[in-house]
């Protein structure tokens, strides 16, 4: 069995794909995927997204506001109560993302440093998206105790020192179907190094969806290809990809409930 680490239930076109979200989650079971963690990215949207996701004891959420949906300052008391729900399991998606806006940094770095400073309040772990902020992010986690509530990169796409030095935090790295995009070159050599106790793998669904489903919407199911991808990156079989990786969902968001 494996694991959808990291999906956005809630932003799927359903008339797009011609299905509701109970056919979406089965569909990814057909492929032996047990456990969705539906990823939160604004605090006001979060209700929205649980009210979605509530009746199914093989869904968890997160709870937070990504960077480029930080438009003021975070409200910390809301994402501690938002975040306090029992389906949570994890704080973010939270981070920087230097990419497309140059005149948010510093309400994006306040945010992220609110996270983490939750996280561990919470006993919950992180879900960090990074973006041509790799300085930045790494130092934030370090001034600011990251280790403690610990977490995940997730849709890894940065180089290797960067992923060791969260690794050698004791944070997780998570990989997409970005992985099989024939121009991610570096990311295949850095998904190599990963050490297989600390690797995720996630879907990103709706967006970024693998080859051979490339520009179509992604949905959990095809974190299935993912997995097989990675496998062979790796040479290791998919039983031996999918035992570990799923465990080291577990490990890591030890709130989830395991089938």
């Amino acid at each position: 069995m494996i694991v959808d680490s990291h999906c956005h239930l809630d932003r799927l076109d359903f008339d797009k794909l011609d299905l509701n979200l109970d056919q979406v989650l089965e569909n990814a079971r057909a492929k032996k995927v047990e456990h969705f963690l539906c990823v939160s990215v604004t605090l006001d949207q979060f209700p929205f997204m649980l009210d979605k996701i509530k009746h199914y004891p093989d869904v968890s959420a997160s709870c937070g506001v990504h960077p480029l949906d930080q438009k003021d300052a975070l409200d910390k008391q809301k994402l501690i109560s938002l975040a306090s729900h029992d389906k949570v399991v994890a704080i973010g998606e939270t981070g920087l993302d230097y990419y497309y806006s140059k005149d948010t940094h510093i309400v994006q770095q306040e945010s992220f440093v609110g996270h983490i400073e939750v996280a561990n309040e919470l006993k919950k772990p992180l879900i960090i998206h990074t973006r041509d902020a790799r300085e930045d992010t790494i130092n934030l986690m370090r001034a600011h105790n990251a280790e403690n509530c610990g977490g995940v990169l997730h849709c890894f796409t940065e180089n290797w020192d960067m992923a060791k030095k969260a690794i050698d935090m004791g944070f997780y790295i998570s990989i997409s179907g970005i992985v099989t995009f024939k121009n991610a070159v570096e990311l295949k050599d850095v998904v190599k190094q990963i050490p297989l106790d600390r690797l995720l793998i996630e879907t990103d669904s709706p967006y970024l969806a693998p080859v051979p489903y490339r520009g179509k919407t992604n949905q959990p199911a095809y974190v299935e290809d993912v997995a097989y991808y990675i496998a062979e990156l790796k040479g290791l079989t998919f039983n031996e990809l999918a035992e570990a990786t799923t465990n080291n969902f577990y490990s890591l968001f030890n709130q989830a409930k395991r089938a």
